[in-house]
Parts: C-alpha cells; sequence; structure tokens
C-alpha cells in the first residue's frame, strides 16, 4: 500500500490548526491562534498548506478532521469543512476526537483531561480499565494514572506531536468509516434557536 497524502485540521478550539503528511516523509505544521474567524480563515489556510508542500487537493489521498470535544461551533466548522471536501475531492475523511490526538504517541496506561471550564473536564483512559469511554467530569474528582496529559491536569506530559500532526497520524493509520460527525460531551452554551436546525446526514 503506498504511503498516504493526508490533510488534517482542527478548530475545536481557540485556534486553526493544520498538517499535511506526504509521501516523501515531509510533515508541515500550521498553528493559528485565533478566538474566532476561523471558518474564514480555515480554507486559505489548507490552500496555503498544500502549496507549501508543493500539491494540490487532487494530490491527496485522505482527510483527518478533529471532532472535539472543544468549542461547538469550532467543531463544526472543521467537521463541515471535511465532509464537503471528501465529498467534492471523493476521498475518505476520518474523525479523531481531541483526545485521541492528544494520547498520541505517550506511554501507556494514560489519562487524558482537557479543561472543559466550569470546574470540569473532559477525560479519557488509555489503558485504564473502566475509563475507556470519554467523558465530562469535575476536575477536582480526576483519578489517578501513571501517565497524564491534558490542560486540566498539573504535571501533565506535554503531548509528543502537535495537534494537527496526530490527528493526521492517526488518520493515515485507521480504515475509513462512517462519516466524520462533531463529537460532543456537553451541549452547546447558546440558546436554541427557535427555527429547526438542519439536518447532518449520516
Amino acid at each position: 500500500m503506498p504511503p498516504e497524502t493526508v490533510l488534517a485540521f482542527d478548530t475545536s478550539a481557540a485556534h486553526s490548526a493544520a498538517a499535511l503528511l506526504l509521501p516523501d516523509g515531509r510533515v508541515l505544521n500550521r498553528l493559528e491562534p485565533m478566538e474566532k474567524g476561523q471558518a474564514e480563515h480555515l480554507m486559505p489556510l489548507l490552500e496555503e498548506l498544500l502549496a507549501e508542500g508543493g500539491i494540490g487537493w487532487g494530490d491527496l489521498t485522505r482527510l483527518g478532521v478533529g471532532t472535539g470535544p472543544g468549542n461547538f461551533t469550532g467543531v463544526r466548522i472543521s467537521v463541515a469543512a471535511a465532509r464537503g471536501l471528501a465529498l467534492g475531492l471523493g476521498i475518505p475523511a476520518i474523525g479523531v476526537t481531541r483526545l485521541e490526538a492528544l494520547a498520541h504517541g505517550l506511554p501507556r496506561p494514560l489519562l487524558v483531561a482537557e479543561d472543559a471550564r466550569r470546574g470540569e473536564a473532559y477525560v479519557q483512559g488509555f489503558g485504564l480499565p473502566g475509563l475507556e469511554t470519554a467523558r465530562l467530569m469535575s476536575a477536582s474528582a480526576l483519578p489517578d494514572a501513571p501517565h497524564v496529559t491534558g490542560s486540566a491536569l498539573p504535571d501533565a506530559l506535554p503531548p509528543a506531536l502537535p495537534l494537527a500532526e496526530a490527528i493526521a497520524r492517526i488518520a493515515a493509520s485507521r480504515s475509513p468509516g462512517a462519516r466524520p460527525a462533531p463529537f460532543y460531551l456537553r451541549g452547546a452554551d447558546a440558546a436554541p434557536p427557535s427555527d429547526p436546525a438542519p439536518v447532518i446526514l449520516p
């Protein structure tokens, strides 16, 4: 099987992050901090990354996208972009959660705990029985683990890779399945609109 050419991106927090894995082994990373405006900046960022890699959209063999948990609108921006690009390019898009990406390349057993604000954390264990499923927990009641990472934990291990690169590497190794969908562990903060929400097709 020839090496994949993978473009991955994430807007689940106050950033637009992207990475490009190329068949020759090169890895290009971009991270642009931003509180808002990801919807306007994401596609130009991806085009710049492709240009830097010397390839075009048609050279990609798969996409990776961060599905959250994180900022409600930010997650939807990336997932919608990935699904649209996958459809237009005729290539698979693979969803990767933020917690999976943070765990990638770190020793096991591992606890990932990301700050979810309001005194809570997004938590998932890797190699920790009973904690394999991601959940929302009180930040003051996090379990002990031999290795820990994430913004909700003091003395946490730093990520092994930039977030978007971890998403890209996981996507490159994962068999395509269902189209990516937002991964939320908490509902949106905003009040629901009076109009019915559009349907996201499976």
